[in-house]
């Protein structure tokens, strides 16, 4: 699965086998045939009160189910032939058993906690019903086309009531049509999904384990969440954190009513907290500062942002000091603004435009329409070298596909060999397109496509460009970038990583400076990259 993964083919033996055209394919039936013999039965007078059928049981059956794992076994070797001219770099094998390592050791839930805020949403959830209730009169106030209706009947006509609509719709709303909107959003909060999960996935240490896959996402090798999914954790901003996860540990319900208006929020904040360390340790949470900003910065050669990273200045502040004309600090004056400001650098670092802005929610987060073209285009004067770089990529990538040969540019090789386009990055690691071609976009110019599990999660030609596939390469080496910290890190005892965070169950003597100047090494292979690690302690994890 690594090494189909590596080579930009998908990650389950079925799909790759019929990919790769095998001679002989995985069998169908053997979901089925595994549910039959793999997984306790329901005891019935027709099965004389068994809880596991066996091969005696069902000798035909157990004939195919052995002829289904030896064509398992025949469709592993003929994949491995396959792919045996392309190998996996060793280095990208020890990075996967250190992340089994990460996957076996597990981090630690506070069972108590999670069990409190499963019990607590669900009183507020019966409270909050009970009071629509009352407001509109419905029987199920909770049904979105029926609530729809109520608020067209008081003059608010909305086709969703998705998150961002709600919240917009609560700027003009007053009166009982506010509350309403005001008690839909509470309720729409999906916080108890991720307490549940920590609760299924705790192991009987209170460990949650297998949470992380190695190589998840496909076109760059990042991992990707599993179970729980770290990824995709909710941002904790409430000052009083500690005070508000013991009142939820300790069940205090009416405290929690009367100190916080939102309930469901106040969970939702601190699902993060809910992560601890083992008895008698401390969590340092190491987390790369601007790590793609500084990359694409370090690739391009785009000298005024390196600066800014080696004098120290935070580029996200000083994209938003520049968007809106005064001083922006973060954690400091003006530092809710410092998000916009990432947001712009992130969308126009890889071609984005004004859709890439609004996808990131640029208009939600008070930027107006007509702001955002001219944002784009004075991005772009002020980095030539990075959008240099996206048509320099373009260039590579094209002659590459078409003359069948190897290319360069900005230190990254470009080679065709064999159907396939490696992407030689600095680390030594490489990144594969699947039978790149030449094609036709929808302005009627040359695009660089291949095939690969696209959006539908199919397996279907993709359309990309030089931005793009900038993108796919900077966040690759932010990639290497982390797992070369782990590396560096053996003696550590890393139970979680998130995007470019590590979290690190640390016994109380261990200092936090060492964590941050051993973070900061730039690696030998990417010499100039000038990087920074924001690191703290915490007796449970936080964003900071």
């Amino acid at each position: 699965m690594v090494w189909s993964a590596y080579l930009g083919l998908p990650q389950s033996l079925k799909n790759v086998g019929a990919v790769l055209g095998l001679e002989e394919q995985k069998l169908t039936e053997g979901k089925d045939l595994i549910r039959y013999f793999c997984m306790p039965c329901k005891t019935t007078k027709a099965n004389g009160g068994r809880t596991r059928n066996h091969p005696t049981d069902a000798p035909e059956k157990w004939e195919r189910f052995k002829f289904y794992n030896k064509r398992d076994v025949e469709v592993e070797m003929q994949i491995q032939k396959s792919l045996s001219r392309y190998p996996v770099p060793e280095s990208v094998w020890e990075e996967y058993h250190l992340d089994q390592e990460i996957n076996d050791r597990g981090i630690r839930i506070d069972r108590k906690l999670v069990e409190s805020a499963i019990e607590l949403d669900a009183r507020t959830k019966e409270e909050l019903i009970g009071r629509l209730r009352d407001l509109t009169g419905l029987d199920n106030p909770n049904s979105v086309s029926r609530l729809k209706a109520w608020l067209s009947d008081h003059g608010v006509e909305t086709d969703t009531l998705g998150k961002r609509t709600v919240a917009a719709l609560l700027n003009d709303a007053k009166g009982d049509i506010r509350e309403v909107l005001s008690l839909r959003q509470q309720l729409a909060k999906s916080s108890v999904k991720k307490y549940q999960a920590m609760q299924n996935a705790a192991c009987e240490d209170d460990r949650a384990r297998g949470m992380f896959q190695f190589y998840g996402a496909n076109r760059s090798g990042r991992f990707s969440g599993r179970l729980i999914q770290l990824q995709n954790l909710p941002q904790n901003h409430m000052p009083d954190l500690a005070e508000a996860r013991a009142l939820v540990r300790d069940s205090k319900y009416q405290d929690l009513q009367l100190l916080y208006d939102d309930i469901p929020n106040t969970l939702s904040q601190l699902i993060r907290t809910a992560f601890i360390p083992r008895r008698g340790c401390k969590f340092i949470a190491a987390d790369f500062s601007s790590i793609e900003a500084r990359v694409l910065a370090w690739l391009a050669g785009e000298q005024h942002t390196i600066d800014a990273f080696k004098n120290g200045e935070d580029i996200y502040c000083s994209t938003a000091s520049a968007m809106f004309g005064v001083q922006v600090e973060k954690h400091g004056i003006n530092g809710e603004l410092r998000q916009k400001g990432k947001i712009a650098v992130l969308a126009c670092g890889y071609g984005g435009s004004v859709g890439a802005l609004k996808n990131m929610g640029a208009l939600d987060m008070g930027l107006q329409e007509e702001e955002l073209k001219p944002i784009v285009d004075m991005w772009r004067q002020a980095n030539p070298h990075i959008v240099e770089l996206w048509w320099d990529v373009d260039r590579a990538v094209k002659a590459a596909i078409k003359q069948r040969t190897a290319t360069e540019t900005h230190g990254i090789k470009f080679s065709y060999q064999s159907q396939m386009l490696f992407v030689l990055l600095p680390s030594g690691r490489s990144l594969a397109y699947v039978k790149p071609a030449i094609g036709e976009n929808r302005f009627g110019g040359e695009s660089i496509t291949y095939m690969g599990i696209g959006t539908t999660k199919k397996w279907e030609r993709i359309e990309s460009y030089g931005p793009k596939i900038v993108e796919n390469i900077v966040q690759a080496i932010a990639r290497d970038i982390l797992c070369y910290a782990m590396r560096t890190l053996p003696h550590s005892f890393i139970c979680a990583h998130v995007h470019d965070e590590l979290i690190i169950e640390a016994g109380q003597e261990v200092s936090v400076q060492a964590i941050c100047d051993q973070m900061s090494r730039t690696p030998p292979w990417a010499p100039g990259l000038l990087l920074r690690a924001d690191v703290y302690e915490c007796e449970f994890y936080k964003k900071d």
